[in-house]
């Protein structure tokens, strides 16, 4: 069966689990889900049939049928070893997966779109109020991300030396949404440059969101 994946262009959370398919070399069929368009797709019963938590990405491959995408990208680790996504010594991997959860567990949950549309519609925040609060998470998380990984620069391009991991998999596009939010990086160079070194490999470039079917 291909894989089928569920996915809206502009989720960081979906675009994580694009890089890691492409790195794998696996073959999927990308089925857009519009977070936004009429309310959004991923409110109607169809969708909410498929996955009751109302998220992308959303992933089957015919023998899991599987969201959350840290579940999704640690699946394919395990199913699809080569090549691999964390490092054989047990105490980097514990490091790479913390970084990861650094990103997807403190940082991206307090940004998330429905975060946002609840400080907006609920709270009554306006559009200036909405973009502080944001710029002020990801500013947080990446003073701490600059942290852990600048003890690596010396290492190779990566977040974690030489190989691409995981972590790199999820600072891609956390960085992509500070752009997108005109974030100041200035503070970051060492961020800047892994994800700079990332976009120049196919895996990374290939999930960018405006390469995406339903990129608008």
């Amino acid at each position: 069966m291909t894989i089928r994946l569920y996915s809206f262009w502009l989720s960081s959370a979906a675009y994580r689990v694009r890089i890691a398919l492409n790195f794998k070399g696996l073959d999927y069929k990308t089925i857009p889900v519009s977070l936004v368009a009429d309310g959004g797709d991923h409110r109607k019963t169809d969708y909410r049939t498929i996955n009751p938590q109302m998220l992308v990405p959303y992933f089957d491959d015919g023998r899991v049928s599987i969201g959350q995408s840290q579940a999704i990208l640690e699946y394919l680790e395990e199913a699809h070893q080569d090549p691999p996504l964390l490092p054989q010594s047990i105490e980097r991997c514990a490091e790479v997966r913390a970084f990861c959860n650094l990103i997807c567990c403190d940082i991206h949950p307090l940004n998330n779109l429905r975060v946002r549309q609840y400080l907006r519609e609920t709270l009554g925040a306006d559009k200036d109020q909405v973009n502080t609060w944001y710029a002020h998470w990801i500013t947080v998380g990446f003073d701490a991300a600059e942290a852990l990984i600048g003890d690596y620069a010396d290492d190779g391009d990566y977040a974690f030396g030489a190989e691409v991991t995981l972590a790199d998999v999820c600072l891609v596009p956390q960085v992509y949404n500070a752009r997108r939010y005109n974030v100041s990086l200035d503070a970051f160079p060492r961020i800047v440059a892994v994800a700079d070194a990332c976009d120049e490999l196919e895996a990374f470039s290939k999930a960018a969101p405006e390469q995406q079917p339903d990129a608008d």
